[in-house]
Parts: structure tokens; sequence; C-alpha cells
């Protein structure tokens, strides 16, 4: 009996990769994604079955929210019976957030959820949408006797499928926009497309999936700088309702050893606001105690963010918060990788 062919669903949010121009005004506009399609008939040489799904009104991804996650992960959680995987198409400014977001609501995920997008519109002569969307989908459809290959959330773009919340957008230019400095590519796509199994997450058993949509707003990132006043970090940590702040440190999660600075961080601290360490540089991993400049930090009780990116802090800062995990273990659970977030 022939095997089936794999169902794939299309999930439309927006971006450039379904635009087009505005001649009167010169400005990129979302248009009817069903001719999205119509401009890719290759798709229809793929060995799956595709089905879409659109935002009734497609977002510029500049302006994602926390409820557009969630609409998202709810057509996920709607259709996951119905198919094997699924293709978001999403605007790259906010995609790394995103697939984060996305990786820390879908636990137990057990099929391929790929984020796709372009740096030029579809009907551009040199468009990247084409490869992407086709790969990204082919990715998605990947199977292993009958079964997906990934189980995680990803993120495909220009030849490389990453793992979605160890991603960041590198480059607003070049069609290799996005990288994932501290975590190799799932798989490569040349003239065959090359998978690292080794590194996979693996499907736990067959536990339902599970999706966590509440997600607490409370939030804010800083970035230090040199010379960065008092009144600076004391407005920020005295914002109404803060719960907690990721902290973008120097180096390995080195910062200021100013009494001030420690004694407002420690007051925060006491006041049940969570601080995560995280580094300002593209690679690398925080590791507090290594220098005399974060060994205070250590001992004020930051939490490390070891070497996960800004972006999947902050989203996953956001689901715990909204899990209503408490202050007494949330640094445990925050250290601990979730989602392969972090090594």
């Amino acid at each position: 009996m022939p095997q089936s062919k794999p169902k794939i669903l299309l999930i439309y949010t927006g971006g450039t990769i379904g635009m087009i121009k505005d001649y009167e005004t010169g400005a990129l506009k979302a248009f009817d994604f069903k001719k999205l399609l119509k401009r890719i008939p290759e798709l229809q040489l793929l060995d799956c079955e595709i089905d879409t799904i659109s935002f009734e009104e497609p977002l510029d991804s500049s302006n994602i929210s926390i409820q557009d996650w969630q609409n998202i992960a709810s057509i996920i959680e709607d259709k996951y019976e119905s198919f094997d995987g699924f293709v978001v198409l999403h605007g790259s400014d906010t995609m790394s957030y995103s697939a984060s977001a996305l990786s820390f609501m879908l636990e137990n995920l057990a099929k391929p959820v790929v984020f796709t997008g372009s740096q030029l519109p579809i009907g551009d002569l040199r468009t990247d949408a084409k490869e992407n969307l086709i790969t990204a989908i082919q990715t998605a459809s990947l199977q292993d006797k009958g079964k997906p290959v990934f189980n995680e959330v990803c993120l495909y773009f220009e030849y490389k499928l990453y793992r979605g919340n160890r991603t960041t957008k590198i480059s607003a230019e070049h069609f290799n926009a996005f990288a994932s400095p501290n975590f190799p590519e799932l798989a490569e796509s040349g003239v065959h497309l090359k998978v690292n199994r080794e590194i996979l997450l693996k499907n736990k058993g067959n536990k339902k999936l599970k999706v966590n949509k509440s997600f607490d707003d409370n939030v804010t990132v800083l970035k230090l700088f040199p010379g960065i006043s008092k009144n600076v970090l004391s407005s920020v940590l005295k914002t109404p309702n803060l719960k907690g702040i990721i902290l973008e440190t120097y180096g390995s999660g080195n910062a200021p050893t100013s009494e001030w600075f420690i004694s407002e961080l420690e007051n925060a601290i006491k006041n049940n606001i969570c601080v995560i360490n995280v580094t300002q540089c593209s690679g690398g991993s925080v590791n507090m105690g290594q220098y005399e400049t974060s060994t205070q930090l250590k001992n004020i009780g930051i939490v490390s963010g070891k070497d996960i990116t800004s972006e999947a802090a902050i989203t996953k800062l956001m689901y715990l918060l909204g899990q209503k995990v408490t202050p007494k273990v949330f640094k445990t659970i925050f250290e601990t990788p979730l989602r392969g977030e972090m090594t």
C-alpha cells in the first residue's frame, strides 16, 4: 500500500515574502496570500500536500505581539492532528523572537514548525523567497520511516536550517540574514540536504502536545554602556509592575562594580524582580565569577543566561512569568534548557 504524502500547513502572518511595491509611494505592502502560491508553480513538484491559512490582516513583523504568537500557536494546536508539519511565513525583523516564543509555547512538540521569510518580495527578479519557501516546505515534510525528522521549532534562511531559539538576525541587506552563534545548524541545503542528526531535539515518547499561551509582558531589556547612570538604572527598575529584566552585560557577563549599581540590582532582586545576565557579544557565554566584574552579580543572585540569545532570553522570561513560576525556583528553571535554547 503506497504511503500517503506528508501534509504541510503553510501559515502566512505577513512579511516581505508576501509584499508588493506600492508604485505611488514606493513602500512595500502586503497582498493577497493566495496570489503568492500562484507565483511559485514549483511548489506543485514537491512530494507533499500543501494547505494554506493566512492572518486576516497580514502583519509587518515589527508589529508582532504576544497575541499574534498566541494566534500562531492556536492555529498549530487546532490543525496539529491533521498535518505532519507547519511552515510559518513571517517577516525577518522579529522572526527570531517569534521562533523562540513558539518553541516555549509548544511543549512536547513532535512535528516540525519551520519559520521562514525573505529579504526581497516574491515578485522581485532576484528574490530569495522561492528558495527559502520551497526548502522550508521540503524540510517540514522530511520523514524517516513515516515519522518527521524534525520535532522542534526551526528557522530556515539562505540554505541553512537553524534551531529557532538559537538564532539572531545579523543583516538587513544580505540574503544570509540570520546566524546561530552558539549552536550548529540543524541542516544545510546544497545539492543534497545534509541533516546534523546528532544535535536534533529528540521526541520524548508519545506525550500530548501542550500549548502554553500565557505570557507576561511586564519585562524589559537594558543594554549596559560605559557611563550608564544611577538615574537610568533606577528609573528602569522602578517601572510599575516590572517583574523581570534582561541585563545585556559586557563580555562573559561583566558589569560595573560601583556600589550604587550592585545595590540597585540587589534591591530589585529582593523585590522579586528577576534579573537575567545575558552577554552583549554576538557569540559566547555568560560565566559569572570568571572575572571580578561579575563575581558580585553572582553573589547577589542574578540569573545566568549562559549562551542564550537576547531574543530567546526575553521570550523565555515572559513565558516563565506567564506560567507563574515562583521567584524561589525561577533561577533554577531559567538556567535549565527547556527547548535546547542554551547549552
